[in-house]
């Protein structure tokens, strides 16, 4: 997986990303509280990976804000995948304001032994 490819003026409300690789594949994990499930899509299109989200300013029906400093508003992150993971099979789970996306790596990608013949 390479950098984040987001333009900088949408990455100013986005959020905190860790990756994570391991023999099986990636983890992603991104730091998103306030941001509701029905606000958050994942897509993948191509080798391209984004998470985009929308964070809603907390006033209330009828508030009038005093002073604001949580950020809010849409956002995207994008991300190329590398050719040897697997996207057509991410599980992606939303839990106490963390998204964490699993994509396994393609089965030509992962080490495996190789048997050596006597002779």
């Amino acid at each position: 997986m390479n950098h984040d490819s987001t333009p900088s003026s949408r990455r100013a409300l986005a959020p905190a990303v860790d990756i994570a690789e391991d023999a099986d594949g990636i983890t992603l994990r991104a730091d998103m509280p306030g941001v509701p499930r029905d606000a958050l899509q994942v897509q993948i299109d191509g080798d391209t990976l984004k998470i985009r989200g929308d964070i809603e300013p907390a006033l209330g029906e009828g508030g009038n804000a005093r002073y604001v400093e949580l950020r809010h508003g849409a956002w995207e992150r994008s991300f190329t995948l590398s050719r040897e993971l697997d996207s057509a099979h991410v599980d992606a789970a939303l839990k106490d304001g963390v998204l964490t996306l699993r994509i396994p790596k393609a089965e030509h990608a992962r080490p495996r032994r190789v048997e050596v013949a006597l002779g």
